[in-house]
């Protein structure tokens, strides 16, 4: 089974969340970075723009499959991770660390109750399993 992070929120369409205050980072887990196989590009949002929470942020795309992004959380982008739009293969490496997505300022931090713990994702990726 995947690595799930404890200290990290988590949506069932397989994106995390690291709430620190006001801010939020966001990724893709290893379970979706494993479902995607090898990751050859990612297509993020600009700074500035504004996240919807279960809206589309962007893509990625592997050598199976091109998958849209889902935002967990609603705000506006603060920063993109430009190392992994350069070498997107770090979401297959590191899901977790260096290869985050996107920072975001929270615009309705009450979203984060509605997103999973470890214990619901990893119950979540086993009832979702194929």
């Amino acid at each position: 089974m995947s690595n799930v992070p404890a200290n990290l929120k988590y949506s069932k369409d397989h994106e995390w969340a690291k709430i620190e205050g006001e801010v939020a980072t966001i990724g893709i887990t290893a379970f979706a970075a494993e479902q995607l196989g090898d990751v050859v590009y990612v297509d993020l949002p600009k700074v500035g723009d504004a996240l919807k929470a279960g809206s589309t942020f962007g893509v990625v795309e592997s050598t199976k499959a091109v998958s849209d992004l889902f935002a967990p959380l609603s705000g506006k982008v603060l920063e993109i991770n430009g190392p992994v739009v350069d070498n997107p293969g770090t979401l297959n490496s590191d899901p977790y660390e260096k290869g985050w997505l996107v920072r975001i300022q929270l615009s309705a931090s009450g979203e984060v109750k509605e997103l999973l713990d470890a214990a619901g994702y990893t119950a979540h990726m086993a009832s979702s399993a194929h």
